[in-house]
């Protein structure tokens, strides 16, 4: 299994000749050539950094192979943005799928509040392969044990001691940075330092930049 990060909150994993991208979002460029060779796309949640709608809809029209899976509310935005119906599969929590022959466990986790009075999203996280958890914009503990461990480490609902908090209760193999492109390369670093095996998880890190691969 070959895990490749783009920009944010995107990954493509790559596995037994098939390809799943999750979250092509509008802060990711290199989304749109990754999407030209995928099978799925994953989504965690309906905002506009994990889905950018006008290119799934058009990657789908590109590829007819192509297939999305979401929950409830990012699968009517896409349909509302003209996505093909027919391979826009609606997600609920806990449940399991059979993707192109890659196992995929879905997770409810609640998104992390950013205030009071800002409504946030119906969010899912992704086990993928029984190895990679991407767990949108949450830090909900999934109730099963995850080897590599996809860490959200900045945006307006992240905290730092809520992500360490994260890592040590998930309790991981490795962890890989992501939903990112809020810092800045010093806020990259103290990042690193908090949520590696030098801070309080002792978890091993990969902090990948965008376009670097890591063999699973």
């Amino acid at each position: 299994m070959l895990l490749t990060k783009h920009s944010h909150a995107c990954v493509r994993i790559d596995a037994d000749e098939v390809s799943v991208v999750v979250d092509p979002g509008a802060f990711t460029p290199e989304a749109k050539a990754s999407l030209e060779t995928a099978d799925v796309v994953l989504v965690t949640h309906d905002h506009f950094d994990h889905v950018d709608l006008p290119l799934v809809t058009t990657a789908m029209a590109d590829r007819p192979r192509l297939q999305v899976f979401a929950p409830a509310s990012a699968a009517k935005a896409l349909l509302d943005a003209g996505a093909d119906a027919a391979r826009v599969q609606v997600v609920t929590g806990d449940g399991r799928l059979d993707v192109e022959g890659v196992e995929v466990r879905a997770f409810t986790g609640a998104h992390g509040a950013i205030h009071e009075g800002i409504e946030v999203p119906e969010n899912l996280g992704y086990l993928i392969g029984a190895r990679v958890y991407h767990p949108g914009d949450s830090y909900a503990v999934p109730g099963f044990s995850v080897d590599t461990l996809l860490v959200p480490t900045s945006g307006p609902w992240t905290k730092v001691g809520d992500a360490i908090d994260f890592v040590t209760a998930v309790a991981p193999r490795r962890t890989v940075p992501i939903h990112d492109v809020m810092l800045s390369e010093i806020g990259r670093r103290s990042m690193t330092k908090f949520l590696g095996p030098d801070g309080l998880t002792r978890t091993p890190l990969h902090d990948l930049a965008p376009g670097e691969e890591l063999e699973l």
